[in-house]
Parts: structure tokens; C-alpha cells; sequence
């Protein structure tokens, strides 16, 4: 199944829920940049392990802010992808996925297996 989500904003926290569950798993507070923008402050992650398996603080950290950057501002932040690629490889043991194995589309984000 793909991994989709539903994100929002409620005074500067940023909500990201499973859109299939609406269990929230990512929040990021954020905080104003001198200069204009904001920049993630502190960020919390879902823990009771019947509503999300984490992979690792490094990559719920990428997973959080490429749901950020590719979804939400759309750009097309190609270092958190290669980087959440790299982690998965890592994780499954394998040296040879495909560089497609982490896509994005309007519709969500999706991890390959």
C-alpha cells in the first residue's frame, strides 16, 4: 500500500498523519529564520508500535522532512531521497536497489520494498 499522508499546519505545527489510519505520526514545531521562513525547531514521532514500526530516528527524520519538502513546498529535494534510499538499503541488507525504489507523486510519497 502506498504511504500517503494527510499534512497540516495548526499555529506553527506541522501534522502528518497516515492518510489510511489518520494516526498522526510526524509533528514538527517550527520556528521563524532571520530573513524570512521557518526552520524545524524540535519534531516528535508516533512510539506506540501498534500505530507505527519506526525505522530509526534517521530515518523518520528524513522521511519527516521529505514529506515536507517534496509533498508539501514541492521541491524536488533529491539528497533526502537518495538519502532515505541509502537507509533502506542499509536496512534490508541489499546493495542493489533501484534509484526508483523512493518515489514521489501529487498524490503521496511512496517507499519501495
Amino acid at each position: 500500500m502506498d504511504e500517503k499522508w494527510n499534512v497540516f499546519v495548526e499555529a506553527d505545527v506541522v501534522f502528518m498523519h497516515r492518510s489510511w489510519t489518520g494516526h498522526g505520526i510526524y509533528e514538527a514545531s517550527l520556528a521563524p529564520v532571520a530573513g524570512g521562513g521557518s526552520r524545524i525547531a524540535s519534531a516528535v514521532v508516533e512510539a506506540d508500535g501498534k500505530r507505527y514500526r519506526s525505522m530509526g530516528d534517521e530515518y523518520d527524520r528524513l522521511m519527516m522532512e521529505l514529506v515536507i519538502s517534496a509533498i508539501v513546498l514541492g521541491e524536488p529535494a533529491a539528497d533526502l531521497r537518495a538519502g532515505l534510499v541509502e537507509l533502506t538499503a542499509r536496512a534490508s541488507g541489499k546493495s542493489d536497489l533501484p534509484s526508483g525504489v523512493v518515489e514521489h507523486s501529487a498524490l503521496g510519497l511512496r517507499s519501495g520494498s
